[in-house]
């Protein structure tokens, strides 16, 4: 399967200036670019298409260059509805170098194509208003401005003339490249494609018709329930560590609906599409094993958070799920009940009036009948004593207790100093 063709395959290829030039061109090694504006200090789930991408182009021999809008980052891309906060030059340059050790971990920067990392604060950063209107400026009808949808869609609401230039700024980035690096291609996602045509077209006005250039967009991420992807209870899922840890997550994956998973798997993995068919067939005949959730969630947690972090995600996941949680260390019960229901209590409280407090239990009366029940277990140890107490003496690292309540339902118990 030749690589465009595997691109389509994957689901990977909306929109392409040229189409059929592409594909001869890519038989050959080229440069290709994609764009990451550092309006946070990290990247999150939403950008992964997009810089595995990059290093699909890179193991497939062509050179990728991941641009950072040093600069562009101070404006940003025009939202759908409304205006960006504006960041400070110090943000961005911040977030800059944050992103950067980001994508260090999906692209290599050894080897005859090795990876090349750009800010277009190079060349913007020193340009004057003068140049800007008299070099590029002159070059763009306001009117076919005005049909790029990203500027389209903002006119009823208004749109401040610094997001309406930010597709000239976004060109000027194009045709730097391709001045200075030869880069013939950019990549991005399908709100991208009018960025990428005015791109095209200010790099055959400045260096004439001749220069062969193309803008190629995937689609985005789209959920089957229509809710938006890359978020979990609300959250972003961010790539940094720190942000975002292995376990939430390799969660994040591994709960993927049925019908969401097997895109997931052709526009995410590195796998190959032979694998990939393979684990589709096992997905259809035993869903209810999830190993499509698994092998994705286990391939993005290791590129993410490294082999350290997956095992750690693997051991927290089988854990909670069917082992003692005591044989976890204190860090990672935190991370694994991170989003667990949180309850402050004294030291010595009575476990009935601990379950009322926490709201796991409506009344004493409810309480009761749970601890008899033997519903309830403590720091993994199931009671049925009434007597029981939560004391901070018995808490794990002196700080915490846990509560379990049937299979699944866990609590934090924190006592107040």
């Amino acid at each position: 399967m030749k690589f465009i063709d595997e691109l389509r395959w994957r689901g990977l290829v909306k929109d392409c200036t040229d189409v059929e030039g592409l594909e001869k061109r890519v038989d050959e090694p080229m440069t290709v670019y994609c764009g990451f504006d550092p309006t946070a200090d990290s990247l999150h789930v939403g950008h992964l298409q997009q810089i595995i991408l990059l290093r699909r182009w890179q193991m497939n021999g062509h050179t990728p260059i991941a641009l950072c809008g040093g600069f562009t980052g101070m404006i940003g891309d025009p939202r759908p509805t409304t205006e960006r906060k504006l960041l400070t030059h110090e943000e961005v340059l911040h977030n800059a170098e944050c992103i950067k050790s980001q994508l260090a971990k999906f692209l290599s920067f050894d080897g005859s194509n090795a990876a090349i990392m750009e800010n277009n604060n190079n060349w913007l950063g020193s340009m004057t208003l003068l140049d800007f209107l008299r070099d590029y400026g002159k070059l763009f009808n306001v009117a076919y401005m005005l049909q790029k949808d990203t500027i389209k869609r903002r006119l009823d609401s208004g749109i401040s003339y610094t997001e309406f230039s930010y597709t000239i700024l976004q060109a000027i980035d194009f045709l730097k490249l391709y001045q200075n690096r030869n880069c013939q291609a950019q990549i991005g996602g399908s709100d991208q494609w009018g960025n990428l045509t005015t791109g095209t077209e200010l790099i055959r006005k400045v260096c004439g018709e001749e220069a062969q250039v193309f803008g190629i967009t995937s689609p985005l991420i789209t959920k089957s329930d229509g809710s938006k992807f890359g978020k979990s209870e609300g959250k972003n899922i961010w790539l940094d560590p720190k942000r975002t840890s292995a376990y939430e997550f390799y969660q994040f994956w591994l709960n993927t609906p049925d019908a969401d998973i097997i895109d997931y798997l052709k526009r995410l993995s590195l796998r190959t599409p032979e694998e990939i068919m393979a684990l589709e067939e096992s997905f259809k005949t035993a869903p209810e094993k999830r190993e499509a959730q698994k092998a994705l969630a286990a391939e993005l947690t290791g590129l993410v958070h490294g082999e350290e972090g997956l095992a750690k995600a693997l051991k927290i996941t089988e854990t909670l799920f069917s082992g003692n949680i005591m044989d976890l260390s204190a860090d990672e019960i935190r991370e694994g009940l991170a989003d667990a229901a949180k309850c402050e209590v004294d030291d010595g409280i009575l476990l009935i009036d601990g379950l009322v407090a926490a709201g796991v239990s409506k009344s004493k009366r409810d309480a009761r009948q749970l601890i008899q029940q033997g519903s309830i277990q403590v720091n993994g140890k199931k009671t049925t004593d009434l007597a029981a107490a939560l004391n901070r003496s018995d808490a794990v690292d002196n700080s915490f207790s846990i509560l379990k309540k049937g299979k699944k339902n866990y609590y934090i118990f924190t006592f107040r100093d």
